[in-house]
């Protein structure tokens, strides 16, 4: 299969927005906060600021490119566009609390969530709040935002594992914590 010789991807920086880039890892200062980033395990791929016209755009750049190293330039260019997403406007993911016989309730304590009476258990059930995420709950909702996504993403994927269900039916017992919505604050 032939290469490349160019492979690139522009990302566009909104007013506002700050994008730092040291050899491999990028910095983004925005309204909301800051993110960095570590993109060391793209090997032969650079990244840089450049601008045209008096806009600013981050180039993702490779040379000579196969199919993985393809892949990755828009890889990193899709993180570099959640990172200005998330420090312009934020990430949201909405959770909702299903259960049929035992009430659950639910309860943020610190830098974890407990979850009480899953089925009727007496011990609580613990999922692990990440660092610079919020979690609200909401009568039947449970609300994860933040800038980072991965950070988001992980806490609503810690809630939901801690209410999965490994020894009853899914198809019967459907009780638990499920995401329903992913989204962009506004």
């Amino acid at each position: 299969m032939a290469k490349a010789v160019w492979v690139h991807a522009l990302v566009d920086v909104p007013e506002g927005v700050e994008v730092e880039v040291e050899g491999s890892k990028v910095k983004v200062r925005g309204p909301k906060g800051e993110l960095e980033r570590d993109f060391s395990h793209a090997k032969g791929i650079r990244i840089r600021v450049v601008e045209e016209e008096g806009k600013k755009q981050v180039l993702v750049e490779t040379f000579f490119a196969n199919r993985k190293r393809k892949a990755l330039v828009n890889t990193v260019a899709a993180h570099i566009k959640n990172m200005i997403t998330g420090v312009t406007k934020g990430w949201r993911y909405k959770m909702k609390i299903v259960f049929s016989h035992f009430p659950i309730s639910v309860k943020v304590v610190g830098d974890r969530v407990e979850i009480h009476n899953f089925i009727g258990e007496k011990a609580p059930r613990v999922a692990k709040v990440l660092p610079g995420v919020t979690v609200k709950v909401q009568g039947r909702d449970v609300i994860i935002e933040g800038t980072d996504i991965e950070k988001v993403a992980q806490t609503a994927a810690n809630i939901e594992q801690a209410t999965k269900i490994t020894e009853f039916d899914r198809r019967v017992f459907m009780d638990g914590i499920y995401i329903y919505a992913r989204e962009v604050m506004s």
